[in-house]
């Protein structure tokens, strides 16, 4: 399994949110009969723990919160002035779409475009990632990775609706918030519930923030 050190920094966050999705994908990829390589699970359960911080994912402006469209994050990519970028802006493009086809797929039908679209742009940028990466050894290793996730785009975000699905609040989006709140107040309340969920929150990661 690849080394935690070989991925970027920026996706390794609390040990027991990752070790929770960790257990939700494992049991989707089960039912869903998907067989994944354990380096394509790590990766996944980063993805989501990763993005339980609302600000990753969203942009927040005086318009409200909004999410930048792929098409845009795509068109950053083919400007972009180098190829490491260029693969940064694709990770998220492919990344960007895998999570909200999996997770927030109900809020596509209020969009112009529907899952199809954001299914498609992920495999794409994914299967872009796996040819930029063929060239090292330590390239190679992503490239296994990010072929495996274009490959079976469609099938990893069923396994990511099922993660949504059976969680024991609304969505699985709302333990991403609630875990938020916990870290940016502290909150005792969002504590309780979070130990009540299976998640015992880390205190060296609590963040508060004052206006």
């Amino acid at each position: 399994m690849m080394a935690p050190e070989n991925l970027d920094a920026s996706l390794i966050t609390d040990v027991n949110v990752k070790e929770y999705f960790r257990d939700s994908v494992t049991t989707a990829l089960s039912n869903q009969k998907v067989d994944a390589g354990e380096d394509t699970v790590y990766y996944i359960v980063n993805l989501l723990a990763y993005f339980t911080q609302a600000d990753k994912l969203f942009s927040y402006s005086a318009e409200g919160v909004t999410l930048q469209p792929l098409a845009l994050i795509y068109a950053e990519a083919v400007e972009a002035a180098s190829v490491e970028e260029r693969h940064q802006i694709l990770r998220r493009l492919g990344d960007v779409a895998l999570l909200i086809s999996g997770l927030f797929s109900s809020s596509l039908n209020r969009k112009l475009v529907d899952i199809d679209y954001y299914i498609a742009m992920g495999g794409t940028a994914y299967g872009y990632l796996c040819d930029l990466n063929r060239g090292t050894l330590r390239g190679r290793a992503f490239c296994a990775i990010f072929g495996e996730l274009a490959e079976k785009f469609q099938s990893f975000v069923d396994v990511l609706s099922e993660v949504g699905e059976r969680t024991p609040m609304n969505s699985c989006t709302d333990i991403m918030r609630l875990y938020e709140i916990w870290l940016r107040t502290g909150s005792k309340r969002a504590a309780d519930k979070l130990r009540k969920l299976g998640i015992e929150p880390a205190q060296g990661s609590i963040s508060h923030r004052h206006n």
